[in-house]
């Protein structure tokens, strides 16, 4: 082999190399990543890389002049393969923005990985308040819910009714600490009192012993402070355990997908709180018919895969106004300065600690007679401006919110 093909060879492979970078430019790459096969995979899962794909597509396909594509993965609830699969997705495979993240432990982690990688991250599935307080970043979003919202609104709520004596059942893990932290201090501050309280694994299948904790603690109140599977197991136990009979049993973080497997006999009259619910107005209704139609198992849409269809619509927004995804900071930026609207959480906006703000609806879950179809489960009992329903920026401490 003559050196002059060498060295065309050579320059060639060097051309290549260098070209790659530029063709992976071409593309805005959105990253779903989240729990597909665990105790939350019902809850986000394959619903919230269906809700992307349809926010891409209804945006129109292209953000910024470039198609827009759409990556999933996994993380199966362990923190170091979340932080694997997004170390990877930045480096290797030019993914620009990952948006849902349940599981805090890993959302925390991978927030602080996309602000050192100027990435987005944008939290829908995840819940901790820490996202937007002192663990903030210019490079993050909070959009759909978080701990403080919902634990304290129900705290509130519940001890307004009646409901003063507390014992909680936790996820050990940082959302389970944080959403009972903002549900017991809800419970003080409304002139209730805290009992007691347990922690269990993520994915525990035996709630017996913290049962029997719950039952002897003198309590009227039991609250359920996980999520997914864990929320739908431990309560359905406690049933079965006879504790509706003397306690009233409240799942902070109960979702709509949960209700069908408890049932509306057992869980008819209990109230959760939500930033979206599909029967809300006209333009729920239409996604949610949309929705069920592309997944498997037909389910009618949650709060947190909604909050992807709508956080991934208003990032292509900003990217477009940005001219380009590379710069994560920026595009955070322009997300904070457009304001929000969408047809499924209506108007709102982007606080300086990267939290996004709109009304929660306090929803009841309907009685079997009320119910007329698989996903008529609940109904609208109270609304709450935004403002009123997360924490305040001076409370959360975030350094990016101070002047």
């Amino acid at each position: 082999m003559n050196s002059k093909f060498l060295h065309k060879l050579c320059i060639s492979a060097l051309m290549l190399a260098c070209a790659a970078p530029a063709f992976a430019q071409d593309v805005v790459k959105i990253g779903i990543l989240n729990d597909q096969s665990g105790p939350f995979a019902s809850y986000q899962g394959i619903g919230s890389v269906v809700a992307a794909k349809m926010a891409v597509e209804d945006y129109g396909g292209k953000a910024a002049g470039k198609p827009v594509e759409v990556v999933a993965a996994d993380h199966q609830n362990k923190t170091d393969i979340g932080i694997g699969i997004a170390r990877r997705w930045y480096e290797n495979e030019s993914v620009d923005a990952i948006f849902d993240l349940p599981n805090s432990s890993i959302a925390l982690a991978v927030a602080g990985m996309s602000a050192e990688k100027n990435k987005v991250f944008v939290g829908s599935g995840a819940g901790t308040v820490l996202l937007t307080g002192e663990k903030c970043t210019p490079n993050t979003v909070h959009w759909t819910y978080d701990t403080y919202a919902y634990g304290r609104g129900l705290g509130k709520a519940i001890v307004q009714q009646g409901g003063k004596k507390w014992f909680f059942i936790t996820a050990d893990y940082a959302f389970g600490h944080d959403l009972e932290k903002q549900a017991a201090e809800a419970v003080k501050a409304s002139g209730g009192e805290v009992l007691g309280s347990v922690r269990h694994p993520l994915g525990t299948a035996d709630y017996a012993s913290f049962l029997l904790q719950a039952q002897a603690s003198g309590a009227n109140v039991v609250g359920f402070a996980n999520a997914g599977d864990d929320t739908i197991t431990s309560m359905k136990q406690a049933a079965e355990f006879g504790l509706t009979k003397d306690h009233k049993l409240v799942g902070l973080i109960l979702g709509m997908n949960g209700l069908p497997a408890l049932g509306l006999k057992f869980a008819q009259g209990a109230q959760i709180m939500n930033p979206f619910y599909w029967d809300l107005n006209d333009g729920t209704r239409a996604f949610a018919k949309r929705f069920a139609e592309r997944i498997p198992s037909k389910a009618y849409p949650n709060d947190m895969q909604a909050g992807v269809y709508a956080s991934v619509i208003h990032y292509l927004k900003a990217v477009d106004k940005v001219g380009g995804a590379k710069d994560g900071k920026a595009v955070v930026a322009a997300m904070k300065e457009l304001p929000t609207d969408d047809p499924l959480f209506g108007k709102g906006y982007i606080r300086k600690d990267g939290r996004k703000i709109h009304p929660l609806y306090l929803l009841q879950v309907k009685s079997p007679e009320e119910s007329k179809s698989a996903w008529d489960l609940l109904k609208v009992v109270a609304t709450i401006k935004g403002e009123d329903a997360f924490r305040s920026e001076r409370d959360g401490q975030c350094a990016l919110a101070k002047p």
